[in-house]
């Protein structure tokens, strides 16, 4: 069954976010995966092997909450139940990016903190959930993913990758790109041996952005 209009608008507004993130190397090849949800009860998601700068309306798989496939791509992304967990534990999102930022998942590989240092990174990331290692489509890491971002909008995977949440494709798109840059600034005040600066905790609760 061929996507509705609806479906279709969402599958371009994912793609420019799906090639925006292969040009600025979050992402390689046919890793990551992007979705939106539609209702309740469906969600659109990238299919099986797609790169996410090559991606057409026909490249998507609009599914049901219970893992139905009703329309589109007949295989959908390996990591869909990720997608699926996510919109079950936050009915407040609108959109879930999972992608492989490679600083972000170097330092949490590495055991390093991910520090929040500037006030895009506090006003967008806010914290930061971080799971171990679970194989790619598993329900393991889609649970342990879900659990994480009940409470957080980032989540880190070891040796794996982000999964980024919002109410807006475009929010949640800024959370993943400032989560690589808060990434790459804890990297850089790491290698200037500075291991204790972070955002000031007391500005948190009335942060706001111009």
């Amino acid at each position: 069954m061929a996507l509705t209009h609806e479906a279709t608008e969402l599958a371009h507004e994912l793609s420019a976010v799906g090639a925006d993130a292969v040009r600025r190397g979050l992402v390689l090849a046919s890793g990551g995966n992007l979705s939106a949800r539609l209702d309740a009860d469906r969600f659109l998601v990238t299919g099986s092997g797609t790169w996410l700068d090559r991606l057409t309306p026909e490249d998507f798989t609009v599914m049901r909450h219970d893992g139905t496939v009703e329309a589109g791509c007949p295989r959908p992304s390996s990591e869909w139940k990720l997608h699926q967990r996510a919109y079950a534990a936050r009915p407040d999102i609108a959109t879930v990016i999972h992608l492989h930022p490679q600083h972000a998942v170097l330092l949490a590989t590495l055991g390093i903190e991910i520090r929040l240092l500037t006030l895009d990174h506090a006003f967008y990331v806010r914290s930061l959930g971080l799971t171990p290692f679970y194989p790619n489509g598993s329900d393991e890491l889609a649970d342990t993913a879900a659990a994480e971002l009940a409470m957080h909008d980032c989540v880190v995977m070891r040796h794996h990758g982000c999964t980024v949440v919002g109410d807006t494709l475009e929010m949640t798109y800024r959370r993943a790109l400032n989560l690589e840059d808060a990434a790459k600034a804890t990297l850089l005040a790491q290698q200037l041996g500075d291991t204790e600066t972070r955002f000031p905790a007391e500005h948190l609760p009335t942060l706001h952005h111009a």
